[in-house]
């Protein structure tokens, strides 16, 4: 027999990027490659990077990745390394240059360049949105769209990503129905930004009708909604989540701040007036969603009167799940040409513990309400104490788990079980099977 070719495909960044890897990964396999993913023994003939460019600690990581790989490609111990996505994308001639350990570049388009040089022949029946799913088998990634029309001030996706540009619906249906055929239920829908989708394909906002055909698929249990855009908010999508049980009573919805000045220096294209109707309005329209943000301090403009005031907005909002970092200048933005970076870092960093204390308080406080609570409960893996699982308000990686003491006989991973809340914890809740 002839040994197969072994490649390792190390994958940083985003849900997005771990897409793209999925594509990759499934064209080699049909190549007739080993492919294996984030093992924690690389040691193929050849490893493929698959890097993120977004922050300088998310770079920091890519670079640092790489050199070890150089290391151990040094050592002998592996043969050859590809590095592709969007920090290659991004600055490609520099890391050309800078890393000359790596045999070949290849940006966040090109990927499929990789399979070209390697002289492969993927089959000419696999299809493009074709995929090995790397998750657990019964939840994944729906990437509807790639790129960003906004450019906000502080955000380099769209020097990295290009235009938006949108998957057609048809092509996504496709491909939700291959997934569920392997077993998918839950499909976390992800883009840079929800509120465009459609937009150059169809002429308009297509969010929609696009969440209200993938609904309708038989085998699709949950869909959930992340990184929707606050400005030219699609209102439209309110009643298709209202109006599916399959549709989670979710939302990522990023909005940076709520300081005018600030949100003005950032280019977010809204108010903050706009931005607490908005607020209202979604859980108005969708009783019981769970809205998940995320928040940045220490952009150029934020004095203290300006993150009290984000404090004081945080307070009113009682988010549901929220994440929050400290401004860093990225290259080539509109804010690293138009203002300096003039919050000291021990001032961004204290503001961050402290913004992130006080939303710790009211996870708590919410998750508190949910004690005596039954909910629907996907279970995705299995501790030595507990099986561990997550409601319809919780995406993978991100958010709380529901630590589920175990049952006699067992549960099934990727099963949904009604579960008794019993304890709250800031970011968990404890609970067991709902007795019969």
């Amino acid at each position: 027999m002839v040994k197969k070719k072994r490649i390792d495909i190390i994958t940083l960044g985003c849900s997005k990027n771990l897409v793209d890897t999925e594509r990759l990964s499934h064209r080699l396999a049909a190549a007739g490659y080993e492919v294996v993913n984030d093992s924690d023994d690389v040691c193929g003939d050849i490893v493929v990077v698959n890097t993120c460019g977004f922050i300088g600690d998310a770079k920091q990581e890519s670079i640092d990745t790489i050199l070890e790989l150089a290391e151990a490609k040094k050592e002998g111990r592996l043969g050859r390394i590809f590095v592709m996505g969007c920090l290659s994308q991004r600055y490609f001639e520099e890391l050309k240059t800078e890393l000359p350990e790596v045999d070949h570049f290849y940006g966040k388009f090109d990927w499929n360049g990789i399979i070209d040089d390697l002289g492969a022949e993927v089959p000419p029946t696999v299809k493009p949105y074709e995929r090995r799913v790397t998750t657990p088998p019964h939840y994944t990634y729906l990437k509807i769209s790639e790129g960003c029309n906004r450019f906000c001030a502080f955000c380099a996706i769209p020097l990295i990503t290009g235009r938006h540009t949108s998957v057609p619906m048809e092509e996504l249906e496709e491909e939700v129905r291959l997934l569920v055929a392997k077993g998918v239920k839950e499909f976390n829908v992800i883009a840079q930004d929800l509120s465009s989708y459609g937009i150059d394909i169809y002429g308009e906002p297509c969010l929609a009708e696009l969440i209200d055909r993938l609904a309708m698929i038989e085998g699709v249990e949950w869909l959930r909604l992340h990184y929707a855009y606050p400005a030219q908010f699609p209102w439209d999508v309110l009643p298709v989540m209202a109006k599916h049980g399959n549709v989670c009573k979710y939302l990522d919805i990023a909005l940076q701040h709520i300081s005018d000045k600030v949100l003005s220096n950032m280019r977010r294209h809204i108010t903050k007036a706009e931005t607490m109707e908005l607020i209202e309005r979604i859980r108005r329209e969708v009783p019981g969603i769970h809205l998940r943000t995320t928040l940045m301090v220490g952009f150029p403009g934020e004095g203290e009167a300006e993150f009290e005031e984000l404090k004081k907005f945080v307070e009113w909002a009682r988010f549901d799940r929220m994440g929050a970092f400290a401004y860093s200048e990225e290259d080539g933005t509109y804010a690293a040409k138009h203002f300096a970076d003039v919050v000291p870092q021990e001032v961004k960093d204290a503001r961050l513990a402290e913004i992130m204390e006080l939303q710790e308080g009211i996870a708590l406080e919410l998750n508190e309400q949910k004690v005596g609570r039954t909910l629907k409960v996907i279970i995705d893996r299995e501790e030595p104490d507990f099986y561990v699982g997550r409601t319809e308000y919780d995406s993978p990686e991100v958010d709380p788990e529901v630590l589920v003491r175990k049952p006699s006989g067992g549960l099934g991973i990727g099963k949904f079980v009604n579960v008794t809340i019993t304890e709250a914890l800031p970011f968990e809740l404890v609970g067991e099977v709902k007795k019969v």
